[in-house]
């Protein structure tokens, strides 16, 4: 996989994670049969899928129509595969970079541009502020440099957001909105099956 940038029809660009469709990736859940990660997405090669089935190591959920031969027997290629043991998922996400820019689904919070990202201190650290996820939030290099060692009054600037510290689940929430440019069908049901269902 890699990523690249997608423009979409009345919609700003966006971190698309690009998936070759021929090269039949499997989507990995967890054994309570959620994506382990939703961005990237959790998908494995299909050649690490089928060694993942002989180590017994997970269930094959649903299937490609797409069959792999050897001189001794022949397998459907999986298309979704869940573990056998469940993972049990970190309570609180790393704070790191990526993580703060996914927080903020990888936007400027002072003028939405998604063009050279860095983060900014709220608080400036000339002036005590800490890295924290509470002061650090997603700014393109140009806000970055006019706000400065400034605070936000005296920059004039207000962001659209004011960072928080967020959960495991706020980042798989904001991790749905840059799904990968290729979907297989047989993954639909387990992708935004946690979300609340339409009347």
């Amino acid at each position: 996989m890699r990523r690249h940038r997608q423009s979409e029809p009345n919609e700003r660009c966006a971190l698309t994670i690009h998936v070759q469709p021929r090269s039949h990736p499997a989507l990995v859940l967890n054994a309570d049969f959620r994506p382990l990660s939703y961005y990237p997405l959790s998908l494995w090669s299909w050649q690490d899928a089928i060694k993942a089935v002989f180590m017994d190591r997970v269930n094959i959920v649903q299937h490609y129509d797409v069959e792999v031969h050897s001189p001794t027997f022949v397998m459907r290629l999986p298309s979704v595969v869940s573990l056998k043991t469940y993972v049990k998922p970190s309570r609180q996400p790393a704070f790191t970079r990526f993580n703060v820019f996914l927080r903020d689904r990888f936007q400027c919070q002072y003028c939405g541009s998604d063009e050279d990202l860095t983060f900014d201190h709220l608080v400036p650290r000339a002036r005590g502020g800490q890295t924290t996820w509470e002061n650090v939030l997603t700014a393109c290099s140009p806000c970055n440099l006019r706000k400065g060692h400034k605070s936000l009054r005296e920059a004039g600037m207000h962001p659209m957001h004011l960072p928080w510290r967020p959960t495991v689940h706020d980042l798989h929430d904001a991790g749905r909105h840059f799904p990968p440019n290729f979907l297989h069908e047989s993954w639909m049901d387990y992708l935004y099956w946690d979300t609340e269902l339409e009347p």
